[in-house]
């Protein structure tokens, strides 16, 4: 089947895969060949792509949209970043920042906040999962 990941800032990603998984906002979700015609809203978490050699590519997602249809699985992500274009230092480093944020947020900025240090602990667990696999 065809994954095919797109986000504001361009195509993150477009090939032949597998399988698909995704955060879906009401539990995670795989996709296989042949699956139903779909689409889900995805929330913070990580899609893994595995190649049809078996290997895994994943990606840190803030949210977004999935639709299956024929064989092919679109993805229009609010973010998406491959684990190993992730830097992690800079990753850990906007984690710190928003636990500080939260800490100092006014009451009726601390939803967002806290959602802007989910998103940064997201990219850290994602970065970290591809250390030492030589990707």
């Amino acid at each position: 089947m065809i994954i095919d990941i797109v986000s504001p800032s361009g195509r993150v990603f477009k090939g032949q895969a597998s399988r698909f998984k995704a955060p879906g906002v009401e539990g995670s979700f795989e996709v296989l060949k042949n699956h139903a015609p779909m689409v889900a809203a995805i929330g913070i978490g990580s899609i893994v792509v595995t190649d049809n050699e078996g290997q895994p590519i994943t990606f840190a997602t803030s949210g977004g949209f999935v639709e299956v249809l024929h064989n092919t699985v679109s993805v229009v992500a609010e973010s998406a970043e491959m684990d190993s274009d992730i830097d992690v230092d800079r990753a850990k480093a906007a984690e710190q920042r928003a636990i500080e944020a939260l800490a100092n947020a006014h009451p009726a900025a601390r939803a967002e906040m806290a959602a802007a240090l989910e998103r940064a602990r997201n990219r850290v667990r994602v970065a970290m999962g591809s250390v030492g696999t030589g990707r």
